[in-house]
């Protein structure tokens, strides 16, 4: 049997679906399970996942209608089935799905703008559950493809090799970090599309926030983001100006993941790296705001969620309807108005029950 997993959606959806991974090939094991993805680092880590014998990397966002199709055709009538991960509900992920010509197609239905957005092109669904995590209904989308109840939630898999350790051993050296250190790591940045960087908390809070982590503690202040959020970074660098703080650039993900793990709490946006540390374990402060938590909290580590929880949340839904917010008083307020202080205790509760 072969089997095409269409990791499409982003780095953190990809992610969340190796535990279904596992289990596939659990129930498969005699399958040969390949994976489409258009992310640069998901390319990265899934090739090392066990569970995955091919990837197929392709950027549909820059090559453009023509070569896309072309492309998708190449690999049609190849597969028994083939799977979108979840979330990933806008009509190109269903028509890609379809086009592949897999007997079995399988894919979530939504509970929002799935008929527009072309949900009815695939022939295996489970219907979303807003209770569920996304790791929980990607395993119950494997099941109704195996026909098996499936009884492991397995955690996140996210290899690391001994390239990144040496990486992550050269840079805490070089900024003179040690285990006894007390590390905290920031991720300030979160996807863009959509509108969402309206999920950000804002950097000077990130600044306040190293501040007086160093202030009273001492603490060393990583912060980390990909290469497009590198400005962001620096400006809370600035902000902070102190030397116990410092920007984590590395050559790829997993790089960053390594350093990453030795970090004593790791606070963040609703983002990839979120879902990272969750991977490694760390303790997690989830800065959330109009994200429903129970899709996206950290999975199967110790975490703290700091939200607002206002009346409106959540109001960011998986469908391709931009981030909108239709308060008349504040703006993404349950962003906004989160403050510091509520951070700050969530990172010290995390810190102190080790």
């Amino acid at each position: 049997m072969k089997i095409l997993v269409n990791a499409l959606s982003g780095i953190g959806d990809a992610l969340m679906f190796t535990p279904s991974l596992h289990l596939l090939k659990k129930s498969y094991p005699d399958s040969e399970i390949h994976a489409l993805v258009m992310f640069k680092a998901v390319k990265d880590f899934y090739e090392r996942n066990e569970n995955i014998s091919k990837v197929f990397y392709f950027d549909f966002m820059s090559e453009g209608f023509l070569k896309s199709l072309k492309y998708i055709f190449s690999l049609r009538n190849s597969y028994d089935i083939s799977i979108s991960v979840y979330p990933s509900n806008r009509k190109e992920y269903n028509v890609i799905n379809f086009l592949q010509g897999s007997k079995l197609k399988a894919a979530v239905k939504y509970l929002r703008k799935d008929f527009q957005n072309f949900g009815w092109l695939n022939n295996v669904r489970i219907i979303e559950n807003d209770s569920l995590h996304n790791v929980q209904t990607n395993l119950k989308l494997c099941e109704k493809l195996t026909a098996q109840k499936l009884v492991e939630e397995p955690r996140l898999d996210l290899p690391l090799i001994q390239s990144d350790l040496d990486f992550a051993n050269a840079f805490l050296k070089e900024k003179k970090i040690n285990t006894d250190d007390l590390v905290v790591g920031f991720h300030p940045g979160s996807a863009t599309l959509k509108n969402q960087a309206n999920r950000r908390w804002e950097p000077e809070k990130f600044a306040l926030l190293g501040k007086k982590l160093i202030e009273a503690h001492n603490a060393k202040i990583l912060i980390f983001g990909g290469p497009t959020e590198e400005e962001l970074k620096q400006n809370i660098v600035g902000q902070i100006n102190n030397p116990n703080a410092f920007s984590v650039v590395s050559h790829n993900l997993t790089e960053s993941a390594a350093v990453m793990k030795q970090c004593n709490v790791f606070v963040t946006n609703d983002s990839s790296l979120m879902h990272v540390a969750s991977a490694l374990q760390l303790n997690v402060v989830a800065i959330i705001g109009p994200t429903n938590p129970n899709y996206i909290h950290p999975w199967k580590t110790k975490h703290k969620i700091v939200s607002l929880n206002l009346d409106c949340s959540p109001c960011f839904i998986y469908s391709p309807r931009p981030l909108i917010c239709n308060r008349t008083d504040v703006k993404f307020k349950c962003i906004k108005e989160l403050d510091v202080e509520r951070v700050y205790s969530a990172a010290m509760e995390l810190v102190n029950s080790n």
